[in-house]
């Protein structure tokens, strides 16, 4: 397979996390020592806010009513899409009951988490569709408590666009914290919230971190590294479209990647020189980003033809992955690693992170390879169950005896032996391992 590359990156958005791991170790360890008290010393020192950390009603009310109606309208929009592409994924999961053999029953059921917690980060940019993506999808799983933390602005507190989207989408509890103490508050049940069972929702290196720790005793969606993106275009492809998309997704952060994958050399040439005006002509707020993606992290590959084109993709496994090429049908069947797959000129990854339906948490950094985004799925344990007659039990103890003798685990052995001794007896039954 040959592949030319008109642009190569310079930079990796992977690097050394030793000194992120530390000083989130000792966050973590100090709140769970701590508790409450710990948890607002990190507040005031890094969120610079020392107000009130729970929204009382009165104060969610008061964030609904600095909003527009038009743009509360959007949100209800955005929340009204992701609940009903939720509930189409929830139907997809259904318990059951199945008899193996005669008199053998087994089952599943889906179970959602009792408590989960929904961080939702704040900074340069107001991610109030996060508050959508990750409260919608909890509430919509069957969780009985959803947290919600998001950093506070030092003066004014949560910005009002994320407390009303995580009000009217399902919150029980929204909180005033950002960071490693956001995450420590959830997970240790602080302020007056149950522990979280499960932490999901996007943030920086020190949040992902806090949540690859705290994995195991509690459950994630994912460890999220930088957000990237790759475009699939052939010659049909409009070249300001590309470009357009290619830097509305290196706004995102200085080291978000963006790549173009191509099998005509012409389209490639047109759109590397439509991207810097297109950057400039950026707010200065978002430029800065998207210029040093393009700079650093961008990559611009020539394909021979479209299986090479999507064999490219599946090693790159993006998290959003657009094909603006012929024959869509072709590319959805043969397209296998990523997060999220956008077909056809008449979507972008733009509708997926705010408001079309489909879930903006996803796997980064090459994880779509083994792993999908979150979904209603991710807040749903699936159990088994079995029970059986006597007598349809009968053949499966005496299989469980002579692999549990083959395994050396004679205990295993006996606890059906008492069974076929106390159901059958008199009967003769060869429970060795032996042949």
């Amino acid at each position: 397979m040959t592949r030319e590359y008109l642009k190569k990156a310079t930079l990796t958005s992977r690097s050394d996390s030793s000194e992120t791991a530390e000083i989130v170790s000792n966050i973590l360890a100090e709140i769970e020592a701590g508790g409450e008290e710990k948890a607002l010393e990190y507040a005031a020192k890094f969120d610079k806010y020392e107000g009130n950390i729970v929204l009382t009603t009165e104060e969610i009310e008061a964030a609904g009513a600095k909003l527009p109606q038009k743009l509360k309208d959007d949100i209800l929009f955005a929340y009204d899409n992701v609940r009903r592409f939720a509930e189409a994924q929830k139907n997809t999961v259904a318990d059951f009951e199945y008899e193996i053999n005669e008199g053998l029953i087994a089952g599943q059921k889906a179970i959602p988490v009792s408590a989960a917690g929904c961080y939702v980060p704040a900074g340069r940019y107001r991610h109030i569709a996060s508050a959508i993506m990750t409260v919608t999808t909890a509430a919509v799983a069957g969780c009985k408590h959803i947290s919600v933390c998001s950093a506070p602005q030092p003066e004014t507190g949560v910005d009002p666009g994320v407390a009303y989207a995580a009000h009217v989408c399902g919150a029980d509890t929204i909180m005033a914290i950002g960071g490693v103490q956001a995450v420590a508050s959830m997970a240790f049940g602080l302020f007056g919230q149950p522990k979280a069972n499960i932490i999901v929702g996007p943030g920086n290196q020190f949040v992902a971190e806090a949540k690859r720790m705290l994995y195991g005793r509690v459950g994630i969606d994912m460890i999220a590294g930088p957000t990237d993106s790759l475009i699939l275009a052939d010659k049909d492809a409009d070249a300001h479209i590309v470009a357009t998309d290619l830097v509305s997704q290196a706004e995102h952060g200085y080291n978000s990647p963006v790549w173009l994958v191509t099998d005509h050399r012409p389209l490639a040439e047109d759109v590397m020189a439509r991207v810097p005006d297109l950057i400039a002509d950026l707010p200065e707020l978002n430029r800065g980003n998207a210029e040093a993606a393009w700079r650093d992290y961008a990559e611009v590959i020539v394909c021979s033809d479209r299986e090479e084109m999507a064999k490219t993709s599946d090693e790159y496994a993006p998290e959003h992955l657009t094909v603006q090429a012929d024959d869509l049908d072709w590319w959805l069947g043969r397209l296998q690693c990523y997060g999220s797959l956008f077909l056809g000129e008449e979507t972008t990854v733009s509708y997926g992170d705010k408001a079309s339906g489909t879930n903006h948490v996803l796997p980064t950094s090459g994880a779509a390879t083994y792993t999908g985004g979150l979904s209603v799925h991710k807040y749903m344990k699936i159990v088994t169950w079995q029970r059986a007659t006597r007598e349809g039990a009968k053949k499966v103890a005496e299989a469980t005896a002579r692999i549990s003798r083959l395994e050396g685990m004679e205990g295993h052995a006996r606890a059906a032996d008492v069974r076929l001794a106390k159901y059958f007896p008199g009967e003769n039954f060869d429970l060795t391992a032996k042949g």
